[in-house]
């Protein structure tokens, strides 16, 4: 969107986490696999690619990890007092980051331009016609 003015500020729940994302991500993509699905008690959760230095975080985070079916690293952090995730990382790629955008308190980049794992969707979500989809996870 070209109406948005950076930084935008962010925060988690509780507000023990703040963060202000610097510039525009390079991506926003909704993902539809089951974990996902968990994460967001959704249909799919957002993420939005953003460069690793773009986002200056402060307060107190914890973090978690697993490794995905793909064999990816999975980090996320999030605040240590209300659980709220606050993004994704892979440590072998420490220069991007995949913030969840709906942290931000200006939400107006949240338009997700590719939908991955819709072969995991929930069947009564529709994905906008002319929007980039993928069974599984791309290399994006």
């Amino acid at each position: 969107m070209s109406d948005v003015s950076y930084p935008i500020a962010g925060s988690c729940q509780c507000g023990n986490v703040t963060y202000q994302l610097l510039e525009a991500p390079s991506l926003v993509v909704a993902c539809h696999c089951r974990e996902c699905q968990k994460l967001s008690t959704s249909a799919f959760s957002i993420t939005a690619l953003v460069k690793a230095s773009s986002v200056v975080f402060q307060g107190e985070m914890k973090q978690w990890e697993r490794i995905a079916d793909s064999g990816n690293k999975n980090y996320a952090k999030f605040c240590s007092n209300c659980g709220n995730r606050m993004y994704h990382f892979d440590p072998d790629k420490p220069d991007v980051i995949k913030l969840k955008p709906c942290t931000l308190n200006d939400t107006r980049i949240i338009n997700p331009t590719v939908h991955v794992w819709v072969r995991e969707k929930q069947a009564w979500y529709q994905i906008p016609e002319g929007v980039k989809q993928f069974e599984t996870q791309p290399s994006l």
